[in-house]
């Protein structure tokens, strides 16, 4: 299944859920566990069948009895797959006779999964008795077509993490500001530039597991282990449901690992301090009411540079995130913008961190990139096994957006890619830029592939209902004498007529046919039965061309997009070497960050980009304001001469 196809089917599939939600009496949060178990449900059902045939070809023969063994839940756990018994495969719920108990067969399906795995007990939604039963039953068939049933590896996850996504942006389960779930973009971002591709991994506010999933793709691009021989993930979280959530995400991953409900400022509940190859995280912004008298923070070794005074979490997420990391480990996170800049005693603390030389870059985001706040943020990145300690890159990619809808920006894959180039190139790794370059060159020449093979298919679509409406009417003899059919053949005698023709053509001729009867220049009977074949081959040639329209108009825009990134790219760095570019990046030395007073700000160091639209008419629009003021001017006068009067 293509990239293309996996999109339109997550579409499709959330369109349907949320308008089944619609028509209901739930909100988004009520309704979002219940589908996310579905969905987990209907991913375990695909990967047991899989998983059985793979089993059954590669069981061995008993020498003795000539037969194979009766396969076991062992062997689903060793290729990594979820046991299901029969009352909880999603077949058996699928085809329940409509007499029986749908709310409490679901519940009983989820009861078994966590009979079988541990890690999920307790974690798995047990609530469907509270949903309508048609809507459940409806919600089942939706995740039980074809198309669905086909999904192989990582699409599944795809689908759960768009649910994810998607059911953020409603605001379902965001009280808080939505921690549960970071942008897909910031943790591509952080995955790119940390790489995280063996050992141990941390998130100490893991949320939904967002973190892991994308380790775990970026271990299966990047290694020969398989991801659970490559990596082990630890997660701690405070919030119950985002715990079951981060559980439930790993389970659909097929990735193994420890996440532990618990509050993160007063435990360290896997005692990773200087244990971890990478640590990941987008904690709670600035934290109020931290209780900096608890005993636990008072003797923590995970703040080796003192407890700040400031009444927020922000200096001691920072500084577990160092404590964490082991002599050559990474970590990359998300913080408030107020962080870089922050005074007292928080600056004593990031002067100290600044001073281990482990800094390595920090990423200035500009608006819009979460769901449920439109504030900016920095991604600070740390590096104990730094080349250089004496500087570090500053990167300002608040103008490096691309606009999703009115209120959510992202990064496009060719902005990260030239991101990930930039910092590369800070490592003096072996020709970055000139490396991502290609990539555009390639990812460009695949986009048009695929339009061109999805052009190809649609095509054959329509000329396969181009032949349907020949058979069933125009190739009569006693329909092409007739006037009104005339206009309709000029545009079916070419094998790929125009659509947009051929739909008002098609129109035009209903509007004849229905005009001659009302003359009665023909006889109903003769055309009623082809009056009402056309204007379903109308329909269908709309919903064609619908389909079309939309289908194309991602990748076109992914291409579009990409070729600007690649622009860009070359425009910054024409000679494929690393520069520091005004308005964008610049290393910044110690001595520099000393004088700016310690500031991790990168707005201080890579200064401004002024552009200036050649398009815009400035002259025209200054002549308009001018005008604007002298009108305000002059109302005001008048308010002014009232009042005195």
């Amino acid at each position: 299944m293509t990239n293309q196809h996996i999109k339109a089917l997550e579409k499709e599939l959330w369109a349907t859920a949320d308008n089944l939600r619609a028509n209901s009496k739930l909100t988004a949060s009520e309704y979002k566990d219940p589908v996310l178990g579905l969905i987990l449900l209907r991913f375990a059902g695909n990967r047991f069948d899989e998983a059985l045939k793979h089993i059954e070809e590669n069981l061995p023969i008993n020498p003795r009895t000539q037969q194979k063994r009766a396969i076991s839940k062992e062997d689903f756990l060793g290729v990594g797959a979820i046991y299901l018994q029969e009352k909880s495969k999603y077949d058996y719920l699928a085809h329940l006779p409509e007499e029986q108990n749908i709310n409490e067969a679901v519940n009983e399906a989820m009861r078994l999964v966590e009979e079988d795995y541990e890690d999920l007990k307790g974690n798995l939604p047990r609530n469907y008795h509270e949903l309508d039963s048609s809507l459940l039953r409806d919600l089942i068939r939706a995740f039980n077509s074809e198309a669905v049933k086909s999904i192989k590896g990582d699409a599944f996850g795809r689908i759960y993490e768009y649910f994810l996504m998607k059911f953020s942006m409603s605001g379902a389960g965001a009280q808080e500001g939505g921690e549960f779930f970071t942008p897909p973009s910031l943790v591509q971002l952080i995955v790119n530039f940390i790489e995280p591709n063996h050992g141990i991994i941390h998130d100490p506010a893991c949320g939904s597991g967002g973190m892991f999933v994308q380790t775990g793709h970026f271990v299966k691009k990047h290694s020969t282990q398989s991801v659970n021989e490559a990596i082990t993930v630890y997660g701690t979280e405070l919030k119950s449901n985002n715990t079951k959530l981060a559980k439930m995400n790993l389970a659909i991953h097929g990735l193994e690992g420890k996440i532990i409900e618990a509050n993160s400022f007063y435990a360290n509940p896997h005692n990773l301090t200087g244990k971890c190859d990478f640590v990941m995280a987008n904690p709670p912004f600035n934290v109020k009411k931290v209780d900096k008298k608890n005993s636990f923070l008072k003797s923590d070794e995970r703040l080796p540079f003192g407890l700040p005074k400031n009444d927020n979490g922000n200096y001691l997420w920072i500084q577990y995130f160092h404590s964490f990391l082991n002599e050559k480990g990474r970590a990359g996170f998300v913080m408030a913008s107020s962080a870089t800049d922050a005074g007292n005693t928080e600056k004593t603390i990031r002067q100290q961190l600044i001073e281990t030389g482990d800094v390595e870059a920090i990423v200035s985001v500009g608006n819009n990139f979460f769901y449920t706040r439109s504030l900016p943020c920095h991604v600070w990145f740390f590096n104990k096994n730094k080349r250089d300690k004496k500087s570090i890159l500053m990167i300002d990619a608040r103008n490096t957006f691309r606009v999703v809808n009115q209120t959510i920006n992202d990064f496009s894959q060719g902005q990260l890619s030239n991101l990930k180039a930039i910092l590369e190139s800070y490592r003096e790794e072996k020709d970055p830029i000139n490396k991502a370059k290609t990539e555009h060159k390639e990812a460009l020449k695949t986009i048009a592939i695929e339009l061109n093979e999805f052009v190809k298919i649609y095509h054959k679509n329509i000329l396969k209902v181009d032949k349907n409406i020949k058979i069933k009417i125009y190739d009569k003899e006693l329909y092409r004498e007739k006037e009104e059919w005339k206009e309709l053949f000029i545009h079916f005698e070419n094998p790929m007529p125009n659509i947009s023709q051929k739909i008002e053509t098609i129109e035009n001729c209903i509007d004849g046919i229905n005009k001659s009867i009302k003359d009665k220049t023909s006889k109903a009977k003769d055309v009623k039965e082809e009056l009402k074949t056309l204007k379903s081959d109308l329909s269908l040639l709309k919903y064609a061309k619908n389909l079309y329209t939309e289908q194309k108009e991602e990748p076109i825009k992914e291409f579009n997009q990409l070729l600007k990134d690649w622009e860009e790219l070359e425009n910054y760095f024409p000679d494929g070497v690393y520069r520091d570019v005004e308005g964008l990046c610049k290393v910044a030395t110690l001595d520099e960050i000393r004088e700016n007073d310690y500031s991790l700000t990168p707005g201080r160091y890579v200064g401004f980009s002024i552009e200036i639209d050649k398009d815009f008419d400035y002259e025209g629009r200054m002549a308009e304001i001018h005008g604007e003021l002298a009108k305000l001017h002059e109302e005001a006068n008048g308010l002014m001469s009232e009042i005195l009067s």
